[in-house]
Parts: C-alpha cells; structure tokens; sequence
C-alpha cells in the first residue's frame, strides 16, 4: 500500500492527537511535525517517530497536512501549505474572516487540492447514525447543549468560535433550509451563550455554550412530529423516543391514565470521532473526492457563529428601556 506522507503544523493539546492518529492510519506515514515550541515539538516528534522541521521545509516534504495552530494564524499558514501543493485539514473555525476563507476555498480549487476543516462532531458515529434517520423526519426543532467548566489553558476563540460553533455545522448540515433569523444572549464576560436560529422552513434551532458550567455536557435533541431523538456525543448514543396511544386503564377499581413511551435505539459504530475524521482525509486527499466537510461547509458555519458573536454584543438594552 502506498501510504500519504502527512504532517502536523502545531502540535499542542489538538495537534498532538492528530500526529498520533496519524501514526496509527494504515494508509498514512506520519513524516514530520512543526511548532514554534522547539521542545514541544521534539517530544511529540519522539513519541510518534517522526522529524521535526520548519513550517517550510515540513510543506516541502508533505503531501497532506494538518493546521491546528491557533485561529488568528490559520489563513496565512492554509495559504502557505496550497501554495506549495500540499492538501489541507485546516481545524475548525478555518480562519476568522470569512472573505479570506473564500480565498483559501479559490486556491484550493484552482490548484485542485483537497482543503478539509476539522468540524470534529460530523465523524462523532452517533451523528453519523443521526445523518441516516433525519432524512425520514418532518424535523420542528433542534436543541444543542456544549457546557462545560473553564478550562486549565488560555483559548483566545469567543466560546461560540470554540465550542458553539460544533453545533451550528451539526444543526446547519441537519436542516436542509436556508437560515432566516439569529437572536443569541451572552454573559457579561463571555464564556456563557444561547443563541435562537430560525430557519425559512420554519425550523427553529436553540443551542447554548459554556465555559462556566461544571458538568460536561455534550447533547443534541431533535423534535420531530413523529418522535424526539435524543444525541450523547460524549456516550455515543442515540436514542428515539415514541410514544403509543394514551389509554385509560382500570385497577381494582382505580382509572388511570397511562401512555407508555416506546424508545428505540439505533446501533451505532462506536469508534473515536479525531480517526475518522483523519482518515477521510487523508482518502480525500488520495482520491481527489470531495471532503465530508468542505471549505464552504466551514465558511457557512463561520458566518453564523460570527453573527451570532455580534448579535450577543449588540444586546445593550436595559431594563428602564424596556419599561411601558
């Protein structure tokens, strides 16, 4: 089997688990790996058998790369990678302005190389299985929940450009509607944001972000007229909820009302969502097909969650103005 040399361009707490996934792939030879932290960059480089070289000289050596530097520097180092002829996973938000994602997107075309984002939540196997019950549904509602306590390292993302912004490509790739309207609230500092979307087919999507909220919660509700399907990203789960008719039951004499739920659970593939993710990479890179998540997948949920950041700090009103 001829394996795809790749290589990971910043290799902290993400990048690290893209260059050993990368070893584990079949089909991939984990070459090399880069950061501006010389050491950090030896350690990983020795715990998974690969060089460490410049940004330059690893996109010289490479045929397909990761990109898991920080937002602020994804476009100027996508664009580097596509200018020497070297396949892009860009990790998600791909870059923090949506006109120079555009431009990736055009570069990328031209030089007919695959650019991929790592929209993570898209490999998760129980929204792989969701992917596959949806299309059945008359589909009213979803409800996204991405809470969590604060964490021990400096994130310079908003918690919508890091967290929320894994449900809005979910809740954007589930609906298959144009988005109408964004409202969305946040906390005074930031790490706490709800945001409503509604869509031109009427389908309303409700999803929350946290970085102050101590119990980890990774949840995905769908309300659909024939039932409600209930998503565990964290367990992996699917779970569909129906309901038989209501009935009046007698019992010694006592009428009750009783109407029993009937929950079905769909097998899921269970397996670690970073894997897949990398793998369909790498395929696409290998076999020129389009990637699970293009550049303007990442692009539209960009925009929203940019919308839905701006929307939250235009929210200045206060309670005497909105007194009758």
């Amino acid at each position: 089997m001829t394996k795809t040399r790749v290589g990971v361009i910043g290799v902290g707490s993400m990048g690290r688990h893209h260059a050993r996934v990368y070893r584990e792939l079949p089909n991939a030879e984990l070459f090399a790996v880069a950061d501006a932290d010389s050491d950090r960059a030896q350690e990983v480089a020795d715990d998974y058998d690969a060089r460490v070289l410049s940004t330059e000289g690893l996109l010289n050596a490479v045929d397909a790369v990761s990109i898991t530097v920080p937002t602020e520097y994804h476009y100027a180092v996508a664009r580097d990678a596509i200018d020497h002829g070297t396949h892009v996973l860009v990790e998600k938000p791909l870059v923090d302005d949506p006109d120079a994602g555009r431009e990736l997107v055009e570069c990328a075309d031209e030089a007919g190389l695959t650019l991929q984002v790592g929209h993570i939540e898209r490999f998760n196997p129980a929204v792989q299985t969701l992917q596959d019950i949806v299309p059945d549904l008359d589909v009213i509602a979803v409800d996204a929940r991405r809470l969590g306590p604060p964490v021990d390292r400096e994130i310079s993302d908003s918690v919508v450009l890091d967290l929320m912004i894994h449900d809005i490509d979910i809740v954007l790739s589930l609906v298959d509607s144009d988005l109408e309207t964004v409202e969305s609230f946040r906390t005074g500092d930031d790490p706490y944001v709800a945001a409503s979307l509604q869509f031109e087919n009427d389908t309303v999507g409700t999803l929350t972000a946290s970085r102050v909220t101590q119990e980890r919660v990774r949840q995905l509700s769908i309300t659909a007229r024939e039932c409600q399907v209930n998503v565990d990203y964290m367990e992996q789960t699917v779970q569909i909820h129906r309901h038989s008719l209501p009935e009046y039951v007698e019992t010694n004499g006592d009428v009750r009302y009783r109407n029993e739920n009937v929950i079905e659970r769909p097998t899921v593939d269970n397996g670690e969502p970073l894997k897949k993710e990398l793998a369909s990479f790498v395929e696409a890179a290998t076999t020129g097909e389009e990637p699970e998540v293009t550049g303007d997948d990442g692009i539209r949920a960009l925009e929203v969650a940019r919308t839905i950041d701006r929307t939250a700090s235009d929210r200045t009103v206060r309670p005497r103005e909105v007194r009758h």
